[in-house]
């Protein structure tokens, strides 16, 4: 059942679309990662969710409140993370929990959520000794302490070292295990293909894609390389057609095709023909970080000369 619907979303800003009808759903439980460059609406629409900014037109639904009217009610069931949140830095991390936990109506142990992100340690220190990355720690802290049905992230391991970001990876996956649902934008695409049930993907203010990384990576124009070096002896101009791409890589050649089981036969047919070896055969599927790029780049050209939005 969706806890998140969004129907035909716009935001306008005079002749600016930052978002610019868009539509889709988050299912109870779900982790949605949002995609997209900077300028392409991402933060825009996760602000009008949370009810942090009105919309020109469309219709929303979160946990079955309209985030603009829902007030206090609808507040007591998410959480929020931001990029960057400001808090008083002459406090504990133990004694904010403390503080935002009485906001609430359904909390979590202040003990349980300190020790869920890693602050143990730090807990009765002052905000302002804390690294940056315990700082982040302390923002998921406190998005968590009120134990939320739903749960916006915005960039969440920004400036966290290797280790700490796979301790913020577990502490997403156990909100799963929990039951909640969460909405989180990220530039890592490692952490996007890690975390997320589905990635949307918005350039321009418009849905380029979604659907889980998988299926984005099997539906992109091309989904495969296939890496060779050609034998001695022989020239580019020998090979047969492979249909596709075929770059040069140093020694070696890439060709990118949407069909490797063709190019492949064709490849090594025409090989085996003249009895020589291809060096360095392999065959590697898109990353989602390829597919990616190959979307935005596809919707930018689709939609030149307009400007860029006014936020991320």
């Amino acid at each position: 059942m969706p806890v998140v619907v969004v129907k035909d979303l716009h935001k306008h800003y005079g002749e600016v679309r930052a978002v610019d009808g868009l539509s889709f759903t988050v299912e109870a439980g779900e982790v949605l990662a949002l995609l997209g460059p900077n300028g392409a609406g991402k933060t825009t629409v996760v602000e009008i969710l949370e009810g942090h900014r009105r919309r020109t037109s469309g219709e929303l639904e979160v946990l079955g409140f309209d985030p603009e009217s829902g007030g206090r009610d609808y507040r007591e069931k998410i959480g929020i993370v931001l990029q960057e949140a400001g808090v008083d830095e002459d406090f504990s991390p133990r004694e904010l929990l403390k503080l935002y936990r009485g906001m609430y109506p359904r909390r979590f142990a202040v003990d349980e959520v300190i020790e869920r992100v890693g602050l143990a340690e730090k807990a009765d220190a002052k905000v302002k000794t804390l690294s940056g990355g315990q700082r982040r720690r302390l923002d998921l802290a406190l998005g968590l302490v009120g134990d939320p049905e739903l749960l916006f992230l915005d960039e969440p391991t920004t400036g966290f070292d290797p280790s700490a970001r796979r301790r913020a990876w577990d502490l997403v996956d156990s909100l799963r295990d929990l039951g909640k649902t969460v909405l989180l934008t990220t530039h890592y695409m490692d952490e996007a293909e890690h975390l997320a049930d589905r990635v949307a993907v918005i350039v321009e203010g418009r849905l380029a894609a979604i659907g889980t990384p998988a299926e984005i990576g099997g539906s992109a124009r091309v989904s495969s390389t296939i890496t060779f070096r050609i034998p001695r002896g022989t020239d580019i101009s020998d090979l047969p057609d492979l249909g596709g791409q075929l770059l040069t890589e140093g020694a070696d050649l890439q060709l990118r095709t949407a069909v490797p089981v063709d190019a492949l036969e064709r490849l090594t047919g025409w090989a085996r023909a003249r009895h020589v070896e291809l060096a360095g055969l392999t065959v590697e599927r898109a990353s989602l970080e390829d597919v990616y790029l190959e979307l935005i780049g596809a919707e930018e050209q689709r939609a030149p000369g307009e400007q860029d939005k006014v936020s991320s």
